[in-house]
């Protein structure tokens, strides 16, 4: 098996300090068992009418393959977690493997791999909060609570307040793109924006130091959803995964609006008219 290689195949150094974050896991861990196999492209229902009000998401996390199932490295991951107040994006990367693996018997070794790789490089733990393979199986990735916002080590300069999503592959141009994978991404990114963050918008965030495309200090405003790409000179998260982060965008924020409230917060009152909603747009492939 190919070696596990950083987002965009940056592997030289460590860019900046990045914390790791050990995982309090609970007995009896989801089994390997329940990893998502490869299914056909899946087609989504049409909405037929929908209302302008932002419903922030309540009942949306995914099933998570846990650390402990995919046997992570618990020693070797040092320091603690840090923990930010929110998540205000996510970033969307690619790791650069090869496409051909073995969704249930290859992943968990591919992303202890990962993990080894990326504490090697001082980074502490595996840099991403999640990682999601080809058949739209979701990993726990950087050790700290899955539904905590753990600070990651995904995107220079910008990890602060971010969630860093790896689509366990290569996706340059030409590459295909599993419908699974995306619909997972979409989920995970609709589950762990913050409740005011509109997922198909913008977000004002601040470069923490001077490594990436922006200088320390410098506000930025980019997609609630970016690419790697977007903050850091880097060719991640491939071109054909890039041209499909509009349609996670528009999917995320859809399943926030359907969202089934929980919780002591009240939904925000709906706006009286309704909309028709627009014609949904095709998977990309």
């Amino acid at each position: 098996m190919a070696a596990v290689r950083v987002c965009g195949g940056r592997t030289a150094r460590s860019l900046e300090r990045m914390r790791p974050h050990r995982a309090r896991l609970a007995a009896g861990a989801l089994s390997l068992a329940f990893l998502v196999t490869c299914s056909a492209p899946e087609r989504h229902p049409r909405a037929t009418r929908q209302y302008r009000a932002v419903l922030h998401p309540a009942v949306l996390r995914p099933v998570i393959v846990s650390r402990a199932v995919w046997r992570a490295d618990e020693g070797a991951v040092r320091e603690k977690p840090v923990y930010d107040s929110g998540v205000r994006a996510v970033f969307i990367h690619h790791t650069d493997n090869p496409n051909d693996y073995d969704c249930k018997r290859d992943v968990p070794a591919m992303l202890r791999a990962m993990e080894q790789e990326h504490i090697a490089q001082g980074w502490d733990d595996i840099g991403y909060n999640f990682v999601v393979d080809r058949c739209g199986g979701i990993y726990e990735g950087r050790a700290g609570g899955v539904d905590r916002a753990v600070q990651g080590a995904h995107t220079e300069g910008f990890n602060i307040g971010t969630v860093g999503i790896a689509a366990l592959g290569h996706f340059d141009a030409g590459q295909p793109l599993p419908q699974p994978m995306l619909q997972s991404i979409a989920e995970i990114a609709a589950w762990k924006l913050a409740p005011d963050v509109d997922a198909a918008g913008k977000v004002r965030l601040v470069s923490s130091n001077d490594l990436s495309r922006f200088r320390r200090g410098t506000a930025v405003k980019v997609n609630a959803i970016s690419g790697h790409r977007d903050v850091f000179q880097t060719d991640c998260p491939g071109a054909a995964l890039y041209a499909a982060l509009p349609w996670i965008r528009r999917t995320a924020e859809e399943l926030r609006r359907s969202a089934t409230w929980a919780g002591n917060r009240p939904p925000p009152v709906p706006v009286r008219t309704p909309h028709p909603a627009p014609p949904a747009p095709a998977p990309p492939r």
